[in-house]
């Protein structure tokens, strides 16, 4: 099992005021898993990506990485494990506007192990179908192909998880789809287990198994269905 989590709970405190984000969630997801996340704004969604990308840890409760208790590591195990096996997707792309796509990709390996950071820059470019981009800056990338830096940016530390929070909430459908391609593939080819926050029933539905959250707590837990997760025409099997 990679991602183990048992009644976990957030509670966070602004003054005297408790919010209870999340209510006592139990979940597994299974190495190799591409999973969605759903809900609307406050459900608790966002807590619970931040609290499986080891950004946050829990109130109470045990969440189990890969068979490491991560509520009882301190601040510096916690930021190795970000670094190491976690790679992270945003809504906004995040990626430095004066920086080639190369430049971009390559940053996370300053933080950790820099060696043969070209190559590999190059080639996690190369598997998203930028090869040919590694020197144009984000304004002269459409936001398509900015999502694509961002995901060679978070594929360049050869992570174990990939965390997509919201992937195509700024792109138009047929961008939104070839993204959506590009993470199944990483999924199926590749073997990185996947888990998306989305709030679109389109984007979920190509996952194998959505979570459905309200309040703080998992309403559902379902599976797709396994013709739903096809590779879309136009990406090559194998590289994507």
């Amino acid at each position: 099992m990679m991602i183990e989590l048992e009644n976990v709970t957030k509670v966070y405190r602004m003054g005297n005021l408790e919010v209870g984000a999340l209510q006592g969630v139990s979940l597994s997801i299974q190495r190799g898993e591409m999973v969605a996340i759903m809900g609307t704004s406050g459900s608790g969604k966002s807590t619970l990506m931040n609290i499986i990308g080891c950004l946050d840890v829990p109130t109470s409760g045990r969440y189990v990485l890969e068979g490491e208790e991560v509520g009882l590591l301190g601040d510096d195990r916690l930021a190795g494990i970000r670094n190491r096996k976690i790679g992270f997707v945003f809504q906004t792309y995040n990626l430095l506007p004066r920086a080639t796509a190369m430049a971009n990709v390559e940053l996370p390996l300053l933080y950790g192990n820099g060696r043969n950071g070209r190559k590999r820059s190059l080639d996690a470019l190369e598997k998203v179908g930028l090869g040919d981009r590694v020197n144009h800056r984000p304004t002269e990338l459409s936001g398509g192909q900015q999502q694509r830096v961002g995901i060679a940016r978070a594929l360049v530390k050869d992570p174990s998880i990939l965390l997509a929070d919201e992937p195509t909430g700024n792109l138009d459908s047929r961008s939104s789809e070839e993204i959506m391609a590009i993470l199944q593939q990483l999924n199926q080819i590749e073997g990185i287990t996947v888990v998306i926050v989305t709030h679109e029933p389109t984007i979920a539905a190509h996952t194998g198994r959505v979570i459905s959250m309200l309040d703080g707590l998992i309403v559902s837990d379902q599976p797709t269905g396994e013709d739903r997760r096809q590779v879309l025409p136009g990406i090559e099997q194998g590289r994507v």
